[in-house]
C-alpha cells in the first residue's frame, strides 16, 4: 500500500495540474484576505481569519476536484489500473492509497496559510491579539472537510474514464453536501425536516467547529461521510474489476 501512495503522490507532485491548483488557491485566499476592501482583514478591522475559513470551503470545492479527477479516471482511461489491480493488493489498499496521496496534497496547500495566522497575530494590538482555540478548531475543520471532499472526489473519478466530468461531478457533490442542503433545511423551516437536513450538511458542521468546539458529533459526522463515499467507491472499482 506505501508504494502505491507513493507513486500517487510523486505522480501528483510532478503534475503541473497540482502546482496550478494550489497556487490559484493559495493565490485567490491572499488576495480575498488582504487586498480586495470588501473581504480584507485589513479592512475589516479585527485580528481573526474568519473571512478565510468562510472563504477556504468553496476554494476547496474546486481546488481538490482539480487534484482527485485524475485518481482513477486516467487510470482507467489509459487501462494502467489492470496492471495495478493484478497486483498483490485489495481494493481497499489501492483506494485508500490513493485517497491519503490526495489528502497529503491537500495538506501542503494548507501548510503556507499558517503564515496570515502569524501574520494577524503579529498586527494585532496588543501583540498576539488572536483567538487561538478558534484558528485551531478551524483548521481542524478545514482539514476534515478537505478529507471529506477528497472522498467525494475519489469516489466521481471512480465512475467514469473522463477527467472533466470526474471533476464536475465532484464540485457538484461538494456544493450539494455544502450548501444544497442548508437550502433545503430553509425550505422546511420550523419542520423536523429542517433539523435533518441541518444535521446532514457540512456547513453546520465544520462552522460549529469553527467557533472552537470539537464536539464529538461532528467528528463522527466527518468520518461516517468519509467512511460512506469510499464505501461506495470500493463498490464502483469492486464491480469493475468482475
Amino acid at each position: 500500500m506505501y508504494a502505491v501512495f507513493k507513486r500517487e503522490l510523486f505522480s501528483l507532485l510532478n503534475s503541473l495540474m497540482a502546482y496550478i491548483t494550489i497556487g490559484v488557491f493559495l493565490l485567490v485566499s491572499g488576495l480575498l484576505l488582504w487586498f480586495f476592501p470588501d473581504t480584507s482583514i485589513l479592512s475589516y478591522g479585527y485580528a481573526e481569519l474568519n473571512g478565510f475559513f468562510s472563504l477556504a470551503p468553496f476554494l476547496f470545492m474546486f481546488l481538490i476536484p482539480a487534484i482527485t479527477m485524475r485518481s482513477f479516471a486516467e487510470e482507467r482511461r489509459e487501462g494502467t489500473y489492470v496492471l495495478l489491480a493484478s497486483r498483490p493488493l485489495s481494493d481497499w489498499q489501492i483506494l485508500l492509497a490513493k485517497y491519503f496521496a490526495c489528502f497529503t496534497l491537500v495538506v501542503f496547500a494548507l501548510v503556507p496559510t499558517l503564515l496570515y495566522y502569524y501574520s494577524v497575530s503579529a498586527l494585532g494590538m496588543p501583540k498576539g491579539n488572536i483567538d487561538g482555540g478558534a484558528v485551531a478548531g478551524s483548521y481542524i475543520g478545514l482539514l476534515l472537510l478537505g478529507s471529506a471532499f477528497a472522498a467525494i472526489g475519489i469516489f466521481s473519478s471512480s465512475v467514469t474514464k473522463n477527467q472533466v466530468i470526474a471533476f464536475a461531478v465532484a464540485v457538484f457533490l461538494s456544493f450539494i453536501a455544502y450548501s444544497g442542503f442548508d437550502a433545503l433545511a430553509k425550505v422546511f423551516a420550523a419542520t423536523l425536516l429542517e433539523d435533518i437536513f441541518l444535521w446532514l450538511s457540512v456547513n453546520e458542521h465544520f462552522q460549529s467547529m469553527s467557533r472552537g468546539v470539537l464536539d464529538t458529533r461532528d467528528m463522527v459526522y466527518f468520518i461516517s461521510f468519509i467512511l460512506l463515499f469510499l464505501g461506495l467507491t470500493r463498490l464502483v472499482i469492486g464491480g469493475r474489476k468482475w
